[in-house]
């Protein structure tokens, strides 16, 4: 609605054949983003100081409320109303409301209040995840006193995490056995454990919940939840839509594929007493194909996406589908997207939706057993789907000789960057490293290849955080969540490199420790 308001009044200005306007109009219509601050704020500052009414751009957004600042001619910038000024830098990235707060003392008060930037936090990072980091804060003086710019900034170029171990061995306490190919879910402040693959091939069908709430650090009291289903399994995978749980899939002991959907809710009691529902949700006659080791995510409030697997007969797949739930959550309806190109077969791939819009694939094992690093987009709006593959080059990544991985985590943050940790390689070596993929501001024309300079653009894109705290070790197919405020991530469980034993001859183990990765934020 705000550009096509801007562009009325751009139209509304060319009658008026006031050129150091339209300039203005154009630059804020413009990728900003492109250019580099200074010289957005040397093309600010010099439309501005082309005429003696400056910036009759903003007092002609004021028309939209009162009608005599363009009657008149009274076209000063002290004229508008802040709000209408407000509404107009809500359009711009970050860059360019810093390059427009050096133009001139009076708009820095405004550019750089806390006000101006919660709101572009909001915009950007969701209500959710403002809400949840206000609620951090226990004390009212200290939510009023949030540097909002600085903590934009700060989480735009974050480069180091922090790891906490939350649960000692303790024999009074029951806790999950370790596993891997597990799901592991944010939900309703808790945190929800299911099934996953033991030792010897065996699957488990037990369900874990431990309650979180806003205290991230503490430590932490698994409560086991008797649910009797889903039946036990590995390599299914489970998503959060709204308050609810969406599993799909899966591999049992005896190596059978399922393809059956799952809806859980958690409630939890006065007592901090944790109770989960499952019940097995109406899909008709169309599903997708048995598999396991697929990948899922939710990309709305009442749709889920899969890709790929590992199907009947060992076989790698390469479809897409999306279930659609009802309004009352009693049934679904699968449909498969059809998109060319599209997605080689794969599975431990990792599927992300870091926006409305956009859903991240990543990584995966191929069909010729090869360990996977490309990179695609699936784009979904009312009525289109789209798979848009993301080209880049691993030697212009620093340490990018060690992306290609399989088995990985890989979740969306705050600010809709995707942070990928752990997995392993095609020689099997398991990985702890912490990167962060962020695309969520690049236009699908910048990620076509016949654009010049376009896979430099996208590897720039990469960062590898530098962990501090607790050394969680190396491992591969593990199981991680973020929390409401997208700043803390829990990751439970997985295969790690264990002593050479008899009982385990490749050198491998389960492990069932929890730990919590916070992104180190200066607040």
């Amino acid at each position: 609605m705000y550009i096509y308001i801007i562009k009325s009044i751009i139209v509304k200005l060319e009658e008026k054949q006031s050129r150091p306007i339209i300039e203005l109009s154009t630059l804020l219509l413009s990728p900003l983003s492109t250019l580099p601050p200074l010289i957005i704020a040397i093309k600010f500052q010099a439309i501005i100081t082309k005429t003696p009414n400056p910036c009759c751009f903003f007092s002609s957004m004021a028309e939209t409320s009162t009608t005599t600042s363009f009657i008149n001619g009274s076209s000063s910038i002290a004229s508008l109303a802040t709000d209408h000024l407000f509404t107009i830098l809500l359009l711009l990235p970050m860059d360019s409301i810093l390059s427009f707060a050096m133009t001139c003392k009076k708009f820095r008060y405004l550019a750089t209040s806390d006000i101006l930037w919660e709101s572009v936090c909001r915009r950007d990072w969701g209500n959710t995840a403002v809400d949840a980091l206000k609620s951090s804060f226990h004390d009212d003086e200290q939510r009023r006193l949030i540097p909002w710019i600085r903590l934009y900034k700060q989480v735009s170029r974050v480069d180091s995490v922090c790891c906490y171990k939350l649960a000692e061995p303790d024999p009074d306490l029951v806790l999950p056995v370790p596993r891997a190919s597990h799901s592991l879910n944010f939900v309703s402040g808790c945190l929800v454990l299911f099934g996953g693959g033991y030792e010897g091939g065996r699957d488990l069908d037990d369900t874990w919940a431990v309650y979180i709430g806003n205290n991230s650090q503490n430590m932490l009291k698994w409560q086991k939840i008797q649910t009797g289903t889903p039946s036990g399994r590995f390599g299914h995978t489970c998503v959060v839509i709204e308050n609810y749980l969406v599993l799909f899939g899966g591999i049992n002991e005896r190596g059978d594929r399922h393809n059956d959907t799952w809806l859980g809710q958690v409630s939890l009691h006065e007592n901090l007493g944790i109770s989960l529902s499952w019940q097995l949700l109406d899909v008709g006659s169309t599903s997708p194909p048995p598999r396991g080791a697929h990948a899922a995510c939710c990309i709305s409030s009442r749709k889920m996406v899969i890709h790929g697997g590992i199907g009947l007969n060992g076989v790698r797949l390469d479809d897409t589908w999306i279930i659609e739930l009802s309004e009352n959550r009693c049934y679904g309806t699968w449909r498969k997207i059809v998109s060319h190109p599209s997605p080689p077969a794969r599975s431990g791939h990792s599927l992300t939706c870091i926006s409305e819009t956009q859903t991240i694939l990543f990584g995966g094992r191929g069909l010729g057993y090869e360990v996977l690093n490309d990179i695609w987009v699936l784009h979904v709006t009312e009525g289109y789907s789209k798979w848009v593959p993301i080209f880049y080059e691993l030697q212009n990544i620093p340490a990018g000789v060690s992306l290609p991985r399989v088995g990985h985590s890989a979740t969306s943050i705050i600010g809709g960057r995707l942070l990928i940790h752990g997995g392993e390689d095609s020689l099997r070596h398991r990985k702890d490293d912490f990167w962060v993929l962020d695309i969520s501001h690049i236009s699908l024309e910048k990620m076509h290849p016949t654009r010049l300079n376009s896979k430099r653009l996208l590897a720039n894109k990469w960062r590898r955080l530098k962990p501090e705290g607790y050394k969680s070790g190396c491992r591969s197919f593990h199981r991680a969540c973020v929390d409401d405020s997208g700043r803390y991530l829990y990751v439970f469980g997985g295969m790690v490199d264990g002593l050479l034993q008899p009982a385990e001859p490749a050198g491998l183990r389960f492990d069932g420790e929890l730990f919590l990765v916070e992104l180190v934020l200066q607040l």
